[in-house]
């Protein structure tokens, strides 16, 4: 009879979980969410919701979502008899329902005001019942060390499995996401950092904007006759789309998946700033057509807001790369090898990504590798022995976090990259703004890269029945709206379509999709009502299943 083992990875945008057949090592099956149970479209969103509405809350959205992604697997649960789970620092413990606030103020001292004592993350192994996992209730729970209360056991993955430890010379690992996990490694001493890019390099806070998934838009290749798509089946493999004018979306070539487009996924926003800024359609941030929008197959579109979006986070994550470089004390011209992970990491074109700012343009060498939080996961579960390694590698690793968000070299960075993205200063020009603050420059033309690919997808095996994907994890936020006069302009707001105003007989009420809603950072909803009725907290902190 066979045993199965289960790998978690749990991202800041979506987990992805995978049965394995503990006896051959296979891979059964693959379930994954579209999106993370927690409001908000970032890390630092689910710091806030966690602190506001209690650490107890979030810690059972988490475990709720996992219990229900587990139910999609195909094996019995019954059989389950171990798990590995894999995340940055916030969401292990969030995961394992211990203090979080550590992980989110900065210096000893407010700390101690608050009461707060760092909780050991050295690595742990649980029983399932204690985690509130519905698996056989002795079945063991592996959580893989973290460095510092920073650098987590997603940062021990990128690290190990993309080999950047056996480099000699200076490389960078970037997990491109909604939280930018990245590391420079110099002569074994180990640089990390985290931008919170938001979610517009997933395809969220895009206006036609999609995580990776099935339909997906997720490349642009520039033609002679005009932009041909390529658009994820379901399989997650991309697959020629139409050739389209980028000017009026004009079909000028149906593809094999003409019609079966349904957004566009942040490696073909990126795909289309770096095509359009080569074809002169866009002058950062305008977009130079007669509609102000690039126009894809199925009537999808980029419009300038969207080009706005997607420059902040690629700023953030060029400041963030440029900052460590700085605090190391090495040139951008000293960095020549690049790792890219993650969904965007493995999707994207290299190159592209490298024209606009999300790789160093001095980088010769670019490696791409896909999801390596679960591919360390799916490792652990197959040899629990692993735990004791990991343990090793963290206690021996010679790490320096650097906080972007008290950082003076990633503010003044970050400065110019708002300059260039928001208000049209020049790429010509971003040199002598960095003379400005006293900072190495960067060449504004990347050199002639080198690229290579490590898997074909960002999951690599899927396994024999291939994977489900839950767009609706079922968790609601409600709120009673005492005064309410049901003018739906909160509805008409909400940037991702999170909310709904049902009647009620003493005040309507307000129903609100967790993993839609993009928490405290967004309020539009609350700001928009005119009585002054909706008040989000109040929701955030009464999530029901």
């Amino acid at each position: 009879m066979s045993e199965y083992g289960v790998a978690l990875d749990i991202g800041t945008s979506g987990f992805r979980a995978q049965a394995i057949d503990l006896d051959s090592g296979e891979i059964i099956s693959t379930a994954i969410t579209i999106r993370h149970p927690l409001p908000g479209a970032n890390v630092i969103d689910h710091v806030n919701f966690a602190i506001e509405a209690g650490p107890s809350v979030g810690n059972k959205l988490i475990i709720d979502t996992i219990n229900l992604l587990l139910t999609h697997l195909r094996v019995d649960l019954d059989k389950v008899t171990r798990m590995a789970v894999c995340g940055n620092p916030f969401q292990l413990s969030l995961f394992q329902n211990i203090e979080v606030r550590d992980l989110a103020y900065a210096g000893k001292r407010k700390l101690e005001r608050l009461g707060v004592k760092p909780p050991k993350r050295d690595g742990d192994i649980v029983a399932a019942r204690d985690i509130g996992l519905n698996l056989v209730p002795d079945a063991r729970v592996y959580i893989p060390p973290a460095v510092g209360h920073e650098i987590g056991a997603d940062a021990l993955a990128m690290l190990l499995l993309t080999g950047a430890m056996e480099q000699e010379e200076p490389c960078l690992v970037i997990d491109y996401g909604t939280n930018a996990e990245m590391a420079l490694v110099v002569n074994g001493h180990v640089f990390t950092g985290s931008a919170a890019a938001g979610p517009a390099l997933e395809g969220q806070e895009i206006e036609m904007g999609m995580l990776a998934a099935p339909g997906a838009i997720s490349d642009i290749a520039v033609t002679s006759e005009g932009w041909t798509c390529s658009v994820l089946d379901d399989d997650f493999f991309p697959r020629g789309g139409d050739v389209v004018d980028p000017r009026s979306g004009r079909t000028l070539t149906p593809g094999d998946m003409h019609g079966r487009s349904k957004g566009i996924t942040g490696t073909g926003v990126v795909a289309t700033l770096s095509s359009g800024i080569d074809q002169g359609l866009i002058e950062i941030p305008k977009i130079i057509t007669k509609d102000k929008l690039l126009h894809l197959q199925d009537g999808m579109s980029i419009s300038e807001r969207d080009v706005s979006e997607a420059g902040k986070a690629i700023g953030a994550i060029r400041a963030g790369y440029l900052t460590l470089m700085n605090q190391a004390g090495v040139k951008p011209s000293e960095v020549r090898i690049a790792f890219m992970s993650g969904a965007t990491g493995i999707y994207v074109d290299a190159l592209k990504a490298q024209k606009i700012g999300l790789v160093p343009a001095e980088a010769s060498q670019i490696v791409q590798i896909g999801n390596t939080s679960l591919s360390l996961a799916s490792e652990l579960v197959r040899r629990p022995a692993m735990m004791d390694e990991l343990r090793s590698f963290a206690k021996q690793l010679r790490a320096t976090h650097c906080m972007f968000a008290t950082s003076e070299a990633f503010k003044n960075i970050y400065a110019v990259e708002l300059s260039l993205w928001s208000y049209g200063m020049p790429m010509s020009a971003y040199n002598d703004m960095l003379d400005i603050y006293k900072l190495p420059h960067i060449s504004l033309q990347p050199v002639k890269a080198t690229t290579s690919k490590l898997m074909e997808r960002d999951i690599k095996d899927l396994g024999r029945f291939g994977v489900f994907i839950l767009d609706d994890i079922g968790i609601e936020l409600k709120l009673d709206l005492e005064g309410c006069i049901g003018c739906n302009k909160c509805v008409q707001e909400c940037p991702e379509d999170a909310l709904v105003i049902n009647e009620a007989e003493d005040g309507n009420l307000a129903i609100i999709r967790s993993e839609r809603c993009n928490g405290t950072a967004c309020r539009r909803c609350e700001m928009v009502c005119p009585q002054g009725v909706f008040h989000l907290k109040e929701a955030l902190a009464r999530p029901s299943p």
